[in-house]
C-alpha cells in the first residue's frame, strides 16, 4: 500500500525534527577529558562534511557523495545519543547504531530511506574510495576538535589527535594530520585580523 501524500510529508517533517535533536546531543567522548559542554553531533557532522568534501577533491573522489556520507553518518545518535568508547565495554554499540538507523530510515518514504541506507552501507563497508575518505574525514574532524580543545587548555584532549592519525588511510588525510601537530588553530583568524596600511 502506498503512503498517502499527507502522511509522507508529515513523516519527512518528523525526520527533520528528529535530526534537529543532533544540535543538542553532545559528543560524549569530550566528557572523558573534562570538557563539560563540548561540540554537538550536528557541529561535528557539519565540519566533517566540509572536510570530507575537500579530501575527496584532493583524492579524486566523488566529493558530493562523501559530504552526504559524512552528514548522515551519525544520525542514529538522535535516538541513542553519542556513545564514547568506554560504553563499548558494556553495550554493543554497532548493533544499537544499526537498529536505530534502520528504524529511522524505515519511517521515511522508500526513495529517501533507500538512498540514505545505500550511502551508510557503503560507508560501513569501508571498502570504496568514498567510504574510506568519509571515515578519514570523521577521524580528522575529531583530531581538529581535539587540537582546538587542547589549545584552549584541555591538555588531555591531546589524546584525540595523538593516536588517531594511525587510523587514517588516504594520503591527503595523512598529510593534513601531519601538519596538525605544528599548526595553530587560531592562525586563520590572526591572518585576517592584520590591518592593512
Amino acid at each position: 500500500m502506498l503512503m498517502s501524500e499527507k502522511k509522507k510529508n508529515t513523516t519527512v517533517l518528523d525526520f527533520f525534527a528528529e535530526i534537529g535533536q543532533l544540535k543538542r546531543v553532545r559528543r560524549s567522548g569530550w566528557w572523558t577529558v573534562g570538557i563539560k559542554d563540548g561540540e554537538s553531533v550536528a557541529d561535528h557532522s557539519f565540519r566533517c562534511a566540509v572536510i570530507g568534501y575537500c579530501i575527496a577533491k584532493m583524492e579524486g573522489g566523488d566529493a558530493p557523495k562523501v559530504a552526504l556520507m559524512c552528514l548522515f553518518n551519525d544520525i542514529h545518535e538522535a535516538r541513542i545519543n553519542d556513545l564514547h568508547k568506554v560504553v563499548g565495554r558494556y553495550v554493543h554499540i554497532k548493533n544499537a547504531e544499526k537498529r536505530a538507523l534502520k528504524e529511522q530510515l524505515d519511517t521515511l518514504p522508500r526513495e529517501i530511506g533507500a538512498s540514505i541506507k545505500a550511502l551508510m552501507d557503503e560507508l560501513i563497508r569501508d571498502k570504496s574510495r568514498e567510504g574510506i575518505i568519509a571515515r578519514d574525514a570523521d577521524i580528522l574532524e575529531c583530531m581538529l576538535q581535539g587540537k582546538e580543545y587542547y589549545e584552549q587548555g584541555y591538555t588531555k584532549a591531546k589524546h584525540f589527535f595523538d593516536k588517531a592519525c594511525n587510523h587514517l588511510k588516504t594520503k591527503s588525510a595523512k598529510k593534513l594530520a601531519a601538519a596538525l601537530e605544528e599548526w595553530d588553530s587560531y592562525d586563520w583568524c590572526k591572518k585576517l585580523a592584520v590591518l592593512k596600511r
